[in-house]
């Protein structure tokens, strides 16, 4: 997702406020997003500019 939006992950850890750190372990398979940051990336997913327009 964060690729198909065409940001870094330092970009895409900041417009969604969570840690660099955080963005490169989903990537990387060694954890998983869970609770508001699940339910986030669900609607960033389905309607991305809104949801950007909503954190901004």
């Amino acid at each position: 997702m964060r690729k198909r939006l065409q940001f870094s992950q330092a970009e895409f850890a900041q417009r969604i406020d969570v840690s660099l750190e955080t963005i490169r372990n989903w990537e990387q398979g060694k954890r998983s997003p869970t609770g508001a940051a699940k339910a986030l990336l669900k609607i960033l997913d389905k309607a991305p500019e809104a949801a950007l327009a909503a954190l901004h």
